[in-house]
């Protein structure tokens, strides 16, 4: 089975894939496989050096120069979207060769053409305080800058409007950690 995950920033995927990769099980996190792709995909930084060139400084990518380009400008970020979700995409496909099973973590699983890859979605959502405090934490980023980022994304109806489960993050860590391992064990992907 290829599951799919998704949801906003800060929402808690990470506890969920945490537990996927504890019982063995194959993630393909695309922010993992995007900052990968960054060091080692010269095609995808020229395409983002052409698009952003203020974002770049002696030849490096200044990731958060390049946020704040983006977050501000839905236009800008569409065409971030457009360049990295291609490149996102073609890495997860080469690495699904050969998987019958594997877990594939994607704030933008239906934008970036990910989703039919997916025998099954889940969408983990939470309150937005508690998002806001985990990102700003997580990232070590200011509060505004924290807001800007999520102001870019889908709202959390927009999720559970697309997904076939939905997962609610709306506990502490321990009680959230025993519904995914629930969740988990009713589709079959760990053992009871």
């Amino acid at each position: 089975m290829i599951l799919g995950i998704t949801g906003p920033s800060g929402s808690g995927k990470t506890t969920l894939l945490t537990l996927l990769r504890d019982y063995g099980g194959a993630v393909l996190d695309c922010d993992e496989i995007y900052h990968e792709l960054l060091q080692t995909d010269a095609a995808l930084l020229a395409r983002l050096a052409a698009a952003f060139p203020a974002a770049f400084e002696g030849g490096v990518l200044q990731r958060r120069r390049l946020g704040k380009l983006v977050f501000a400008d839905p236009a800008a970020l569409a065409r971030l979207n457009e360049i990295t979700h291609a490149a996102v995409k073609a890495e997860v496909e080469r690495r699904l060769l050969g998987r019958q099973s594997a877990a594939i973590d994607a704030i933008a699983l239906f934008e970036s053409g990910l989703a039919p890859l997916c025998d099954t979605t889940v969408a983990v959502v939470a309150p937005e305080e508690a998002r806001l405090a985990r990102l700003m934490a997580r990232d070590s980023i200011p509060e505004s800058y924290a807001r800007s980022r999520m102001a870019a994304q889908h709202e959390e109806g927009w999720f559970r409007a697309r997904c076939d489960h939905v997962l609610e993050n709306r506990g502490d860590y321990a009680q959230f950690r025993e519904e995914c391992l629930a969740f988990l064990k009713k589709l079959g992907i760990i053992a009871e």
